[in-house]
């Protein structure tokens, strides 16, 4: 088992579900990676755990999402896990910084916001949803991975995001009142 599994299996045992159905899915996490030891990384084709982190601007008025090159769709910045990857938290760290372009990202806090899992082309993703905060100095730049890149209002989500990336603002503007 690597560090990054047993990180992963600590987060997900330490981590407080807000509701029924997130407490299901963390339950659902922990024995994928009881019974996948590879449960962490692209190769587990039964699916595995990816990282993401919605970015807030400094003012913390609007997200930042990229509009997904395969999947077609504005989301928070995030993906696979990676062998240079020390934790879940770095990992998300590592994809929203690579996918935003922006240096200086923080993590509003070291535990998850919320667990969403949906299903991609290359398999089930058990994503661990983090939330980042944007430096001061922040400046967008665009991925390979992502055909745009944009900072939207909290109130215009639902009319660019699908519901999973609604209840991860919903959750991280709650962290931010307890937070800050």
């Amino acid at each position: 088992m690597s560090d990054l599994h047993a990180d992963a299996v600590r987060v997900l045992q330490d981590w407080t579900a807000p509701d029924p159905a997130r407490e299901k899915l963390r339950q659902e996490y922990l024995a994928h990676l009881a019974t996948h030891p590879d449960g962490i990384w692209k190769r587990c084709a039964e699916g595995h755990l990816t990282a993401s982190a919605l970015v807030i601007d400094p003012e913390r008025e609007r997200v930042l999402l990229t509009l997904h090159a395969k999947l077609r769709q504005w989301l928070q910045m995030g993906g696979h896990c990676e062998p240079e990857d020390s934790s879940l938290a770095a990992a998300a760290l590592r994809e929203a910084t690579e996918e935003s372009g922006i240096p200086g990202l923080r993590l509003l806090a070291p535990a998850p916001v919320t667990l969403d899992r949906h299903l991609t082309p290359c398999a089930w993703h058990l994503d661990v949803q983090y939330a980042a905060l944007a430096p001061a100095d922040a400046t967008p730049h665009i991925s390979d991975e992502s055909l745009d890149l944009r900072w939207f209002p909290y109130p215009q989500l639902p009319e660019v995001a699908d519901a999973s990336v609604q209840s991860l603002l919903t959750r991280t503007l709650k962290l931010l009142q307890d937070v800050l």
